[in-house]
């Protein structure tokens, strides 16, 4: 009797573990098949008619697969074409949607599909194809050009991330360690370097797939008395740039910006006004890098100064730069063009001859003046500096933007610059900054103007502070560079919006031409286009203009906007490394 029982519970034992091996379950000699599944990232892009978009495709094997997986996709709207590289991959794939003029507007999901011999996998990808920005969308624009600051450094708000913004808690180094970013305050005594030098190593630049590994931030240096260990590796602490994070949570932000050009704030500042950062109008030599003394910089430069050039003739970012005494340079500017259309225009600034006043290194604007002629007393006597009411505002410490703001003189185009303490560039500033640009978009908001007008904030570079995003493309030695912030807000910004859409500084110069109707910068000479004529985007994935208009709720900040109108102290230096 026993043996029968014996028998019968050995029975039962293989045929529970025949079911449950059946029913997929883990009995032994049963495994599951190889397989892999697909992830894009990110999950939703925007496009506009003519412009490209990407998305990375993640391939992860399941149960020991390691085939190649060829992709595709499907579901395209009309005009839209999408290419991987590479088309066939183990781990990931670099998806590139490219929109003709014409592609059908609207949202679609796109399906992925992946191969590999008898096994496939799919998933999908949301494609918003926007429409350019309408002709007279506005009337008023005001770009503010923060300092120097990276998206994953400024920007590690949980409400932005939980919304899909793409924001890193972890960096690589060159070792191939993983460092968990950590707080720090926006006020520190110590600077990290950006040059262009600096852009190499945080890139860590493959020139046999012309991308970067963006992994040697810990490469670049620190200087200053209290550097911390991985200083690059940081993000700014949420009770300092609160009202940053309001902004930001409230309008649209971008999390696909990045600077046109690979260095600091000089040829940045260039960029952001021109398009460029050429010597003349059809070079290929582009400064890359800050004056060697910045005592004086453009056209007010003290004879013999130096600055370091690249050509652009040539793709690797890692083509040396050479010294040259050049500073003052000629070739046209988006101003040119307001002016030809009649369109008032301002260009707030602390002071004459700081790298940050980007007209003081244009010839026709500056038009240099030396009393004794030796050129070491040189001022810019051109009527846009010496005019009665002139488009160059030297301001100091004041905040005569406010000024005009609330006595109803706003320019069509405003650029403003922050002097150093109310600027977010380490090292230099007092943490005002995100006040500073609250009072701003406050007096914009609560002003006539709210209904007419769009403000950008961005800032000039990424400040040496680690990033994970690579460049959206190495166009040539000195294009593009590091990803740094976006804001855009306006009564017709998508609200509480995280935009995917690629843009840089040419993009903010190519929505302005469309709103106000204006050629590219470079017309006269298409064989040497600026950065307008190829920008990643035209800012359009920011707003809809078919949605009621956003009421303004005022932007609370610790410090208010009389601060910095009443403030008479002479303004603190700018980057001088």
């Amino acid at each position: 009797m026993l043996r029968l029982k014996l028998g019968l519970l050995f029975i039962s034992a293989i045929y529970v573990a025949l079911i449950l091996g059946g029913c997929g379950g883990s009995a032994p000699g049963n495994s599951q098949p190889p397989s892999f599944t697909l992830s894009p990232s990110p999950s939703s892009v925007s496009i506009t008619q003519g412009y490209q978009t990407t998305s990375t495709i993640t391939i992860t094997p399941q149960n020991g697969f390691s085939g190649n997986v060829t992709l595709s996709a499907s579901g395209l709207p009309s005009g839209v074409t999408a290419a991987f590289n590479p088309s066939a991959a183990t781990t990931s794939s670099v998806l590139t949607l490219t929109a003709n003029t014409t592609a059908a507007t609207g949202t679609v999901m796109v399906t992925i599909m992946g191969t590999s011999g008898t096994l496939t996998s799919n998933t999908t990808l949301s494609l918003t194809v926007n429409g350019p920005i309408p002709a007279g969308a506005f009337k008023h624009v005001v770009i503010i050009f923060q300092e120097n600051r990276s998206t994953d450094n400024l920007f590690h708000d949980p409400v932005l991330i939980a919304a899909g913004a793409d924001i890193a808690t972890q960096g690589s180094t060159s070792t191939g360690e993983m460092v968990t970013l950590t707080p720090v305050p926006l006020v520190t005594s110590y600077d990290l370097g950006h040059s262009h030098g600096a852009f190499l190593n945080a890139c860590d630049y493959n020139p046999s797939t012309n991308t970067c590994a963006m992994d040697g931030a810990n490469r670049n240096e620190c200087s200053g008395p209290t550097c911390p260990a991985n200083a690059p590796y940081q993000y700014v602490q949420a009770s300092d740039v609160q009202p940053y994070f309001t902004m930001a949570e409230t309008y649209t932000f971008g999390d696909r910006m990045f600077q046109t050009n690979e260095g600091p704030s000089f040829p940045a500042h260039q960029y952001i006004l021109s398009g460029t950062s050429a010597i003349s109008a059809t070079s290929t030599t582009f400064v890359a890098d800050n004056p060697v003394d910045t005592t004086a910089a453009g056209c007010l430069a003290l004879p013999g100064a130096e600055i370091d050039a690249i050509d652009t003739s040539f793709l690797s970012p890692k083509t040396p730069v050479t010294l040259i005494t050049q500073l003052c340079y000629e070739h046209p500017t988006l101003t040119d063009l307001l002016d030809a259309a009649n369109l008032s225009w301002k260009y707030y600034a602390p002071g004459a001859g700081s790298i940050w006043t980007a007209l003081d290194a244009i010839q026709h604007m500056c038009v240099p003046y030396s009393a004794d002629g030796k050129y070491d007393d040189t001022v810019c006597s051109g009527s846009d500096f010496t005019n009665p009411n002139p488009h160059v505002v030297l301001e100091g410490s004041g905040a005569q933007i406010i000024t005009d703001i609330t006595s109803g003189q706003l320019a069509s185009v405003s650029w403003v610059i922050p002097n150093g303490a109310a600027s977010d560039h380490a090292g230099v500033n007092d943490g005002t900054g995100p006040s500073w640009v609250a009072a701003i978009v406050n007096a914009v908001g609560q002003s006539p103007y709210w209904a007419d007008t769009a403000i950008i904030v961005t800032w000039d570079d990424w400040g040496g502070w680690y990033d994970h995003q690579p460049p959206a493309a190495i166009r040539d030695s000195y294009e593009y560079g590091l990803r740094v912030p976006l804001i855009v807000i306006s009564p017709f910004a998508k609200p509480a919006y995280i935009s995917h859409q690629y843009n840089d500084f040419g993009s903010i110069l190519k929505f302005i031409e469309e709103i106000f109707s204006l050629q590219d910068i470079d017309y006269t000479n298409p064989s040497s286009p600026y950065a307008d004529s190829y920008a990643l985007g035209d800012l359009s994935d920011c707003f809809n203009f078919s949605q009621t208009p956003l009421v303004f709720t005022p932007i609370p900040a610790a410090v208010k906007a009389d601060y910095f109108l009443n403030d008479k102290s002479p303004p603190t230096p700018p980057d001088n490394d």
